[in-house]
């Protein structure tokens, strides 16, 4: 059997990845571009936290925008997200085609996510499944703790307010999300806006419009919720 953390670079990721460290033949971080680019920084602090190299793969696509523009579409509830599935759960396909039956995945799900842990179990039964955090009943809270008392800098997406270390200007983002991506990656967020209205697909959906009508004090702003680009999220996609 092989133990593999599919490492997605956020904090309960490398905190689950490093509790189960023992077990684990290999680390995988898949990267994308329009990651912010202190995530790299934190891959190699935690490698060398685990003891373990880590992996760096990668879509010859490389960004959100190369692959929402290449296939002509951005996201919806049935088909999920086009920039997870081309550039992150695509690229693993042949190594996980090669091992079916043969691999277990280390996830960073917390104490509080049980319910999406099953819902993976439920998803993919040809594979084992370790949850480390839950196993342990460690919240979100605590992975932070953790990293701050082992010595590791977490992402700077954290510390500008974000939930998780998810690409600048994730599309599955909210209206309180990308009014502060508005704020703190006005660039991003005006590029996001071009690509939507040249595609013709609304990243927020049809009820809620485009990005450049979107009134600035709409949604959650402190801070914006959107789920961590992982694992869970690749399901989605498949």
């Amino acid at each position: 059997m092989l133990t593999v953390s599919y490492f997605s670079a956020g904090a309960s990721s490398a905190v689950a990845t490093r509790l189960a460290i023992d077990q684990i033949d290999r680390i995988m971080y898949t990267h994308i571009e329009d990651q912010h680019p202190d995530t790299l920084r934190f891959v190699r602090d935690c490698e060398t936290w685990f003891g373990k190299p880590v992996e760096i793969w990668e879509s010859p696509l490389k960004t959100v925008e190369a692959a929402c523009r290449y296939h002509k579409f951005i996201r919806s509830p049935k088909a999920g997200a086009v920039c997870t599935k081309h550039l992150k759960r695509l690229v693993r396909k042949k190594f996980e085609d090669e091992n079916e039956g043969n691999l277990r995945i280390v996830w960073g799900l917390d104490c509080d996510e049980q319910d999406r842990a099953d819902a993976i179990i439920d998803a993919m039964p040809n594979h084992e499944h370790l949850f480390p955090l839950i196993e342990r009943n460690l919240t979100k809270k605590a992975v932070h703790q953790i990293l701050k008392a082992s010595g590791i800098k977490r992402p700077a997406m954290y510390d500008l307010g974000y939930h998780n270390n998810n690409c600048i200007g994730c599309i599955k983002g909210g209206m309180g999300y990308w009014n502060h991506i508005r704020v703190d990656f006005p660039e991003v967020f005006q590029s996001r806006a071009r690509m939507e209205r040249e595609i013709g697909f609304p990243i927020l959906g049809n009820r809620s419009g485009w990005l450049d009508e979107l009134d600035p004090n709409r949604g959650r702003h402190s801070p914006p919720i959107v789920e961590d680009c992982g694992l869970f999220c690749e399901l989605m996609a498949i």
